[in-house]
């Protein structure tokens, strides 16, 4: 039975990049459709089998998944699996025009830190005037917390050979908010892509989604992109208050230095954490990040 990768799904087909070379439409049989229809939804990247039918192709089965990108909207009750089989969540901001939300990117990085993925921090329109600034602040804030950053233009070019060896390598999710430019990089690491962009909208500065439906693109040079919506209030799914802290690289050296076990790093006394904070060792911004996911953390137990 030949195997392939998801590459699109739409109007209930799905299209296959067979091994053996060829993209094919599928339809789900239907031991998959009801599985589906149960939350086991079939998404980009997923490794399935199909087999030729009158018409087309059905996809027989899925194959178990490595990796998985997994959120959920702020008061949902259920996960929803964004793409499956990734390496690395590559997060992109833009440096003004929207201005970057600090919370918004440490929310994303600790999905990428609980879905075991690598996390990489994109800062767009960095030829934006005045986005220098707050572009080199970014870079320098993330790079200490331990995360490969790089400043780009999808308008002048700057920064893409390196994002494109990056994103070259293995599988990777391009997250963020709707208005970041993560189809317009696209479209300038791969011209032929042609994908749809957008303006800002006028009322607050936000972006419009652009991107409509997950799929992912493959890259001349190697490495598949899963080039997904706009992200925008994203909620953290399975992620305990317990496990947080290990999903700020930044605190693990200190992890071990609190003075009682199952130190929250919020009211303890001789807490490592919070004193790293205090000597300028960690960003307080990223710990405030660290205390509000906390807090939703909780409340969502």
């Amino acid at each position: 039975m030949p195997t392939g990768t998801v590459y699109g799904t739409g109007g209930g087909l799905y299209r296959v990049a067979l091994d053996a070379g060829p993209v094919v439409d599928a339809f789900l049989r239907g031991k998959v459709k009801r599985e589906a229809l149960t939350g086991e939804r079939v998404v980009i990247g997923d490794r399935v089998r199909v087999e030729p039918a009158e018409g087309g192709f059905t996809l027989e089965s899925v194959e178990p998944r490595t990796r998985q990108v997994v959120r959920r909207g702020q008061g949902g009750r259920r996960a929803k699996v964004v793409a499956a089989n990734v390496d690395a969540l590559v997060v992109v901001t833009a440096a003004r025009d929207p201005d970057p939300r600090l919370e918004a990117i440490d929310r994303l990085l600790v999905i990428a830190e609980s879905d075991e993925l690598r996390g990489v921090l994109v800062v767009n329109k960095v030829d934006l005037p005045e986005a220098r600034p707050a572009a080199d602040e970014l870079a320098r804030r993330y790079a200490r917390a331990g995360y490969d950053v790089h400043l780009v233009s999808a308008r002048t070019g700057e920064g893409l050979r390196e994002l494109r060896a990056v994103l070259c390598r293995g599988t990777s999710a391009l997250v963020g908010p709707s208005g970041a430019g993560k189809s317009s990089l696209l479209n300038a690491l791969e011209p032929g892509l042609a994908l749809r962009t957008g303006e800002l909208s006028r009322r607050g500065g936000q972006g419009r989604h652009t991107t409509v439906s997950a799929r992912l693109i493959p890259l001349p040079g190697g490495g598949l992109v899963a080039d997904t919506p706009g992200f925008g209030d994203v909620g953290l799914w399975g992620v305990d208050a317990d496990q947080l802290p290990g999903c700020f690289p930044e605190f693990r050296p200190f992890l071990e230095g609190c003075r009682f076990r199952g130190c929250s790093h919020v009211h303890e006394p001789d807490c490592a954490i919070r004193n790293a904070v205090e000597e300028g060792r960690v960003s307080a911004e990223r710990y405030a990040s660290y205390a509000l996911l906390r807090e939703e953390a909780l409340a969502a137990h």
